[in-house]
């Protein structure tokens, strides 16, 4: 019988599963695959509810307090994370739509599998989910000021507020919105609290089906531009190995424990592929098969570097201390 801790202590291998049967999928029939991505958007929205729904926003108030964890976190996304980006860019080929999705992807912290991911690497997982308002929130704000700052004019050319504005609205306020007003109804209500215990179901299967939605349909236009994604693979390992040593530093200047510490190292270290992937795929037709094939190629080199996280973060680079 699957039962929903089953499910979530095996979660890591089923999306290996689901995104190699993507893969086969997307590259043997194409053109069916390419019709998914119309639904990317949407699967993400109801990935998004299942995860907020998870949040206990009665208990906000006592995660905001902690403010040495926030400082640390917003230090480590929006200033350790932009210098290193914009180092490793310099050794990218001066050609916008390449550089536009990699800042797309690696400018904006992940807010929805890290948490599993934290949760694998015995990292406070609670204390990040608590924050992804946060973080969603100031990536939206931040990124178009990053995107101006390291492409100028260029950005302004390619990017348009609408989309940006669109994404926010579908894939946090609304989500969130039903997942508020769904805990608000279930303290007046016993069916308030069958639809959280239904949703707490969601997170994985939805994950799942995201992942094989976004691959499915996007892995077909990776072969199209392969020797500029040949480029940009080695970029995504080195920002894997810098950003964990950074964010362990950060983690102890700002004096974070060994729970917190993690979950800023898988944090600073794990991109928002899922969410930004809408945005790359709004742009123009001539650029946005390149810019999705970045952003999809930043996602499995993500997901092969995530697996040797949940050993390296706690067994070595951050170890319970004795």
């Amino acid at each position: 019988m699957i039962t929903r801790e089953k499910l979530e202590n095996n979660q890591v291998w089923l999306y290996v599963v689901v995104l190699a049967i993507a893969a086969g999928f997307g590259l043997i029939v194409p053109d069916v695959a390419g019709q998914f991505d119309r639904t990317i958007s949407v699967v993400i929205a109801v990935l998004m509810y299942s995860m907020f729904s998870q949040i206990p926003f009665t208990s906000l108030k006592e995660s905001f307090a902690n403010r040495r964890f926030i400082l640390a976190l917003l230090a480590v996304n929006y200033i350790a994370v932009p210098i290193v980006v914009w180092i490793l860019s310099k050794l990218l080929p001066e050609y916008p739509p390449l550089l536009l999705g990699v800042y797309l992807v690696l400018l904006t912290p992940c807010i929805d599998y890290v948490i599993v991911f934290t949760s694998l690497g015995r990292g406070n997982e609670k204390l990040l989910l608590m924050a992804t308002p946060i973080l969603f929130v100031t990536q939206m704000l931040l990124l178009p000021l990053y995107l101006w700052l390291f492409m100028g004019r260029e950005a302004v050319g390619i990017v348009e507020l609408g989309p940006f504005l669109e994404a926010f609205v579908g894939l946090i306020v609304i989500p969130l919105g039903i997942a508020i007003a769904i805990q608000l109804f279930a303290k007046k209500a016993s069916a308030g609290n069958r639809i959280l215990n239904l949703s707490a179901w969601l997170p994985v299967p939805f994950m799942a089906l995201t992942l094989f939605v976004i691959v499915a349909s996007q892995i077909g236009k990776l072969s199209t531009h392969m020797n500029l994604i040949i480029k940009v693979i080695p970029i995504y390992i080195a920002f894997m190995m810098i950003m964990p040593m950074i964010s362990r530093f950060i983690a102890k200047w700002f004096k974070l424990d060994i729970g917190s510490g993690r979950a800023l190292i898988f944090s600073g270290s794990i991109r928002n592929s899922l969410v930004v992937l809408p945005l790359a795929l709004s742009l123009s037709d001539d650029i946005s098969t390149l810019v999705a094939a970045v952003i999809v190629t930043q996602t499995i080199v993500e997901l092969a570097g995530s697996l040797i996280y949940i050993r390296l973060v706690p067994h070595l680079l951050l170890r319970q201390k004795i």
